[in-house]
């Protein structure tokens, strides 16, 4: 059995940056675009994961690591099967958030906001940027489905080879969500607990940038 003291105990300190909200970019895409590359920069595994957190209609929550494939000022678009749990949720109560944690260079940073279907030529100008068998793989899984076993996906699999042997084209479940962001927070770990904490929150179109408790 774990030992909950020992996790009790488990902490590190924080102290390598520093955050200023009055060096910050004036534009919250922008600062995710610096920190972006910075993680990028430092060899970080899968940089762009990020936790999805959604909720149903009935405000029951659910969260997952998904990958961000695409920022600009409109958004960040991620991409999935249209009849999975996270598109139901986003479906019924199009709100989200996102959390990227960088634990090699001490930050993490959370975005929130009302998420929206990409058209269907954006989804298809990246599902042909896939590599064949992911592809294969968005035909061949029903996800979030109940399968009765491994052999049960990998006929499914082996099936939709044989179907697309060499064009795939984009299934019509299958596509991108984007969140249009209202508040961005960035955190940085600092010694003693006094982390760094800059939001910015939009106001009649403007970004306002201010400094939290941490």
């Amino acid at each position: 059995m774990l030992n909950n003291q020992e996790l009790a105990n488990l902490r590190r300190t924080w102290s390598t940056r520093k955050l200023d909200e009055n060096s910050v970019n004036k534009n919250p895409v922008e600062q995710f675009s610096l920190w972006m590359t910075e993680a990028i920069e430092a060899q970080i595994l899968d940089p762009n994961a990020m936790t999805l957190a959604t909720a149903d209609k009935d405000g029951i929550p659910s969260a997952r690591i998904v990958l961000l494939k695409g920022i600009d000022e409109k958004g960040l678009v991620f991409f999935t099967n249209y009849g999975s749990r996270k598109s139901d949720d986003l479906l019924q109560n199009p709100k989200a958030a996102v959390v990227f944690f960088w634990k090699e260079l001490e930050r993490q940073l959370r975005v929130m906001g009302e998420v929206i279907k990409i058209s269907k030529s954006e989804s298809e100008e990246y599902f042909k940027t896939r590599p064949y068998e992911s592809r294969i793989g968005a035909w061949a899984s029903k996800q979030s489905s109940i399968v009765p076993d491994r052999n049960y996906l990998e006929e499914k699999f082996e099936e939709t080879k044989n179907k697309f042997p060499d064009d795939v084209p984009l299934p019509d479940f299958w596509g991108g969500f984007r969140i249009i962001p209202e508040r961005f927070e960035f955190w940085q770990g600092r010694e003693s607990r006094m982390h760094d904490r800059i939001v910015y929150i939009k106001d009649s179109g403007e970004w306002k940038i201010m400094r939290l408790a941490p």
